[in-house]
């Protein structure tokens, strides 16, 4: 939960432009270890959201959003799989998987989550073209700011295969 922590007290005031945000949350519910249960996840996923939806104001959209990226998330591990599989002690770390792997991982799930979550948040497709700038430029500032985290924070030490 300090991944929800920072982001009300910190990075929920940082904006581009007004078209790009960081949704820093979402490092909570892409770093869970990749053997939690989708129940577990879905579960956390909706709290997340809920408690965002709460400190925003915003009726839903972000739980709803959070669900549908923890919906997701094992159908993208399941593409993304390597060529030995997962262990049941790994977790999604960019030193473990790879930079490439990370970079899939993490654009995918929070392109659809931005996706989701600006579609719902305009309620039409009338202002398509700007939601779409939003989804993008949200996405490349999230996505980098979560690599980041990742660089720093994460250990980097590699498990023996």
């Amino acid at each position: 939960m300090l991944f929800v922590g920072v982001h009300m007290l910190l990075v929920s005031k940082l904006a581009l432009f007004e078209l790009a945000w960081c949704f820093f949350y979402l490092g909570f519910l892409l770093f869970l270890p990749i053997a939690t249960p989708i129940v577990l996840q879905l579960v956390l996923g909706f709290a997340t959201g809920l408690l965002m939806d709460i400190f925003y104001d915003t009726g839903g959209v972000h739980a709803a959003a959070a669900v549908l990226l923890c919906y997701l998330r094992p159908w993208v591990l399941r593409l993304l799989t390597p060529r030995d599989g997962y262990e049941a002690a790994d977790s999604v770390n960019v030193h473990q998987m790879g930079g490439q792997w990370f970079v899939v991982y993490i654009a995918l799930l929070i392109g659809l989550h931005h996706l989701a979550f600006f579609l719902l948040e305009l309620g039409s497709f009338r202002a398509f073209g700007l939601t779409l700038v939003k989804v993008v430029g949200s996405t490349l500032f999230t996505g980098l700011t979560l690599l980041i985290v990742q660089l720093i924070f994460f250990p980097t030490r590699r498990r023996n295969r």
